[in-house]
This record gives structure tokens, C-alpha cells and sequence, in this order.
């Protein structure tokens, strides 16, 4: 029986390690445009080193926004995919685009 217990409990295992560490992390940030003058509010996905740390966090948004030629101005918050729904309206095309 021990024998038999094995095998299966090896998987169990393995399909344990494959799930993901961690839930999805999010933040949300102001950012601007000069010349003209352009402000947008956009919700951002972050990879698991970022979640949990504010600088981390603004160092990988700013990082992504500068390539596309906008200027951090604040990572307003942190959170999970809990708080996916209420900040999409408010992004606009900015939900999720960088």
C-alpha cells in the first residue's frame, strides 16, 4: 500500500509547486506628458518582485511609462485583483495598457 502512496502523493506535491506564489499585484498611478500638457490616472500590473513595495513598485511603473514617453508622478496605491473592477472606468484606456 505504501508503495502505491507514493506516486500519487509525488503528484499532489508537484501540482502544488506549479500554482503561482502569489495573487496578481496591481497599482495605480498619475502620469504626465509635456508639450502639450497631458495627465492620465492608469492602472498598471506589476510583477511579483514589485507587489508589497511602494519604491519597487514605482521604479517598474516609471521604468515602463518612461519607454512610452510619460512621467511618473505618483503610484497613488498597491493592491490585488480585488481591486481590478472598481478603477477601470476610471483609467480609461489606461486600464492595464503599459
Amino acid at each position: 500500500m505504501k508503495n502505491r502512496m507514493l506516486p500519487l502523493s509525488a503528484f499532489a506535491i508537484s501540482l502544488f509547486l506549479a500554482l503561482p506564489a502569489s495573487a496578481a499585484c496591481y497599482a495605480d498611478y498619475k502620469a504626465k506628458k509635456a508639450s502639450p500638457l497631458r495627465l492620465h490616472y492608469g492602472v498598471i500590473e506589476l510583477p511579483d518582485a514589485a507587489c508589497g513595495n511602494r519604491k519597487a513598485a514605482a521604479s517598474e511603473v516609471e521604468k515602463r511609462l518612461t519607454r512610452n514617453g510619460w512621467q511618473l508622478l505618483n503610484v497613488m496605491s498597491l493592491f490585488d485583483q480585488g481591486g481590478l473592477a472598481e478603477r477601470k472606468d476610471s483609467a480609461g484606456q489606461y486600464f492595464l495598457r503599459f
